[in-house]
């Protein structure tokens, strides 16, 4: 017997050797390795190509997050989230070493109960637990963030800098533009790159078109204009060089397109919440009347969020405003979501801000667990993520969402690129420019709009599904159901091949 045994044993591994050498490589015809491991895209006919996602994230990918040394330790106690307040304001006052850091405030094991929230408004500040037995306890019934991470004011516009582009046409992908006078610029400006929508863009994308039903919006073009921040890297004459590519092609047909330098004084930097399992009091499943997200950003660039737990939330672990720029997100997990399964609730990881980044994390219970808001400004990533017993939907949400990559993303349910149509208050097209690599789901939908861009799906598991609406102009579909896509994650080859010239 114990013979036998081995001798199965023996098989099923040749086996498995066999299948593994046969399995075949391919790479996505859009994306290749050169010898020398850089990457080499192929441009469709008006030169755009996949865009470069690899500067997302804290200090956009150049070093990793930083363990910051303590200098202040709470312990759990009846006083204890006073004590963590005060510790965040005192911290506040200290001046930033040279490195951009005050600190990091440990919190001890234990529960401690917190009746509001905690909110840290300074840059330099490190909240810290000891991990799973580190537990904050959001009390009462409010719907509020457990952990407010949020700088002051608004981005305003250097004065005098704001020039329009000349090019008639702008590819995805692109790292420069030419612009009527590009005096005003030198590397290292923080710039806006401005694209705002004509009428004739909504026009041929449909949007004036969506199907009534009560509360549906038609798109209006004064409503379509899109800040992308950037940050100058060269000036050649007339061509300004940008960090991060387009993600939304500038047409001369559908938009107007300037740049201009900006400043935001408000918003901090080098903060980081870490090692924490977070909790909201409820009272029943479907209650909602208690906390909704476990941290929120805002007006924050180069921050993270690491290790954090979040249950019972309503609606999420993690959840970025459209000012949170260069945020990392990794290795945190949202289960057990307490609220009604409807719209509007169960966001897991919600980014509604530029060049974030979304990485190894968790979801279960949730409904959009991996998620952009309306008009989002790529490039974003979520990468190396799951979600199980999902409720709806991976993908972009709401209203066109820009250059956002799915990589390696696992799920049970449906990730959809399409036509929302009139969900909501008319969502219509929900992104452009958005690209599912590698991932599994159980079936998934990807559309092309009408104009401007494309949608891709390269190396799914997965069915393909039809998408709500029919009629949609099919996405980009490559090497579905076919094992052995060379380039496991473009996020990650992206990232290499950056780093490695």
């Amino acid at each position: 017997m114990r013979t036998l045994f081995f001798t199965a044993t023996v098989l099923a591994l040749a086996v498995t050797i066999v299948a593994f050498i046969h399995t075949k490589q391919w790479q996505s015809k859009f994306v290749q390795v050169n010898p020398d491991g850089s990457l080499h895209y192929t441009p469709d006919g008006r030169g755009n190509i996949l865009p470069d996602f690899s500067r997302v994230g804290y200090k956009t990918g150049n070093v990793p997050i930083p363990d910051v040394p303590m200098v202040q330790t709470i312990a759990p106690g009846p006083d204890a989230a006073a004590a963590i307040q005060k510790a965040i304001d005192d911290l506040s006052k200290r001046p930033l070493a040279a490195n951009g850091f005050r600190g990091a405030i440990l919190l001890k094991k234990g529960t401690y109960s917190i009746p509001g929230n905690i909110k840290i408004s300074a840059s330099g500040i490190v909240l810290r637990g000891e991990g799973a037995e580190t537990i904050l306890v959001a009390q009462g019934n409010n719907r509020r963030a457990l952990i407010n991470v949020s700088g002051t004011g608004d981005i305003k516009e250097v004065k005098d800098t704001r020039t329009a582009l000349t090019d008639n046409y702008v590819p995805v992908g692109a790292k420069s533009f030419t612009v009527a006078n590009a005096a005003a610029f030198k590397p290292g400006d923080a710039i806006i790159v401005h694209w705002a929508a004509k009428q004739q863009w909504i026009e041929d994308l449909k949007m004036n078109q969506i199907e009534a039903r009560p509360g549906t919006k038609q798109w209006q073009a004064s409503e379509y204009d899109f800040k992308f921040q950037r940050t100058v890297t060269k000036v050649s004459g007339n061509t300004v060089f940008t960090d991060n590519p387009v993600v939304m092609a500038m047409e001369s047909k559908y938009n107007t397109a300037e740049i201009y330098k900006y400043t935001f004084d408000g918003r901090i930097t080098n903060v980081g919440v870490e090692n924490l399992y977070c909790a909201s009091a409820y009272t029943s499943d479907t209650s909602e009347e208690h906390s909704w997200d476990a941290v929120l950003f805002n007006k924050i660039e180069n921050g993270w969020v690491r290790n954090v737990t979040a249950r019972y939330f309503a609606y999420s672990c993690v959840n970025l405003g459209g000012l949170a720029k260069n945020i990392t997100v990794t290795d945190c997990y949202c289960f057990d979501h307490k609220s009604i399964i409807t719209g509007g609730r169960r966001y897991s990881f919600n980014n509604g801000g530029q060049q974030n980044l979304f990485m190894n994390c968790k979801a279960k219970d949730g409904r959009h667990d991996y998620v952009t808001g309306a008009k989002v400004c790529g490039p974003n990533v979520f990468y190396n993520c799951t979600a199980s017993v999902t409720h709806a939907d991976i993908g972009p949400h709401h209203r066109w969402a820009m250059g956002t990559l799915y990589d390696n993303i696992v799920t049970d349910g449906e990730i959809n690129i399409q036509d929302r149509g009139n969900w909501g208050s008319g969502h219509g097209w929900s992104g452009v420019n958005q690209i599912l690599w590698n991932c599994t789901a159980k079936k998934a939908t990807v559309q092309n709009p009408w104009v401007s861009g494309k949608n891709y799906c390269i190396g799914l598991k997965g069915q393909k599904a039809a998408g709500r609406l029919a009629g949609r102009p099919e996405g980009v579909w490559e090497g579905q159901n076919q094992v052995g896509l060379e380039l496991k994650s473009l996020y990650a080859a992206q990232l290499k091949a950056r780093k490695d010239l």
